[in-house]
């Protein structure tokens, strides 16, 4: 078996972005285990959280839930160009976004 490392590049907006929604998905809703049923996916799942979240010091700054949001608008912005509308995920139709988790570090 050949164990060499693989790199992926993603930018700032991508890694915070990817870091909420994992952080989201592994320990806010213990959703993991029905998104992905394939528990051997789970190891690089949990090494791409853990990379992303030793990379990223914005996830424990005061304004991390405005940071998320400008990284989420200008994404949505590149991929589907200019809208008014609130960065919503696709499984919630609801009209409002849901609130941003606190990751920040108790004081």
């Amino acid at each position: 078996m050949d164990d060499e490392a693989i790199s992926i590049k993603l930018t700032r907006d991508q890694a915070l972005v990817l870091s909420d929604w994992l952080y989201q998905v592994m320990f806010q809703s213990d959703d993991l285990a029905g998104i992905v049923r394939e528990r051997a996916v789970w190891s690089p799942i949990h090494a791409i959280s853990g990379t992303l979240d030793t990379a990223l010091t914005e996830i424990f700054r005061p304004d991390y839930a405005s940071r998320l949001e400008a990284s989420r608008e200008r994404l949505h912005t590149q991929m589907y160009g200019e809208t008014s509308e609130s960065t919503v995920s696709i499984e919630d139709d609801s009209p409002t976004e849901r609130p941003a988790i606190d990751r920040s570090l108790p004081r």
